[in-house]
């Protein structure tokens, strides 16, 4: 006797850190992810904006990746542990013509680490951002390529402004988090919007939610 519904598809929720330096691209990355959309304009994230995405991988797999964008200048407030604790992934984003920003990602690894059991450290991308910005650049990938190394970091490279690359970064993300295994093509076509929302929480931690632990990712990767 066949059943009148049909098997659920598989749910899956990661919560996903986007720390760095002020005015790295760190909002233009997640509005480029979840809305399509740059902003010419600077507006200073204060505390953090939370977005929501959903993915359908292959297999039927659907992730809700929770975007948590953290602004630069919280690195040494009371309540930035509360809001890397329970992340999946953290993204270290700089700003590939500002040689500072990668400098100062030793500070923010350096609490990712603090944050969490050195065993049990979350998925960890070093992020090059406003890659279209080649003629400014002051970041070697030679050096990117260095720390990712040398820190064990998934890498990329993308530009929030073009676009490149940014869908893409966060579909290979989820995938390595699934356990799921993307074909080339796969990686380059950025599924359909199911809902994407954009929430501005206050500064005080309390909506910090511990998610479900995930598999361990594998196969390190850089994607330029």
């Amino acid at each position: 006797m066949e059943s009148d519904s049909e098997e659920e598809p598989e749910q899956l929720q990661y919560k996903v850190i986007i720390v760095g330096d002020g005015a790295v691209g760190k909002t233009s990355i997640a509005m480029r992810f979840t809305e399509d959309y740059f902003s010419k304009s600077y507006k200073q994230t204060i505390g953090l904006d939370f977005f929501i995405k959903q993915l359908v991988l292959p297999g039927d797999i659907h992730v809700a990746i929770q975007l948590w964008d953290i602004g630069g200048q919280t690195i040494g407030g009371k309540m930035i542990g509360n809001y890397i604790f329970g992340a999946q992934a953290v993204m270290l984003v700089y700003d590939i013509s500002n040689y500072q920003s990668f400098q100062n990602l030793e500070d923010w690894y350096a609490l990712v680490r603090r944050t969490f059991d050195k065993d049990n450290l979350p998925y960890v991308a070093l992020v090059a951002n406003k890659a279209d910005l080649t003629h400014l650049r002051t970041v070697k990938p030679e050096k990117h390529n260095e720390f990712a190394d040398a820190n064990d970091m998934y890498s990329y490279f993308l530009s929030a402004k073009t676009g490149d690359n940014v869908a893409s970064t966060f579909y290979r993300i989820a995938a390595d988090l699934a356990g799921v295994v993307l074909t080339k093509p796969e990686i380059e076509v950025a599924s359909k919007v199911v809902r994407a929302e954009i929430v501005n929480h206050p500064n005080d931690g309390k909506d910090v939610a511990e998610l479900p632990s995930n598999p361990e990712p594998k196969n390190k990767c850089t994607i330029a």
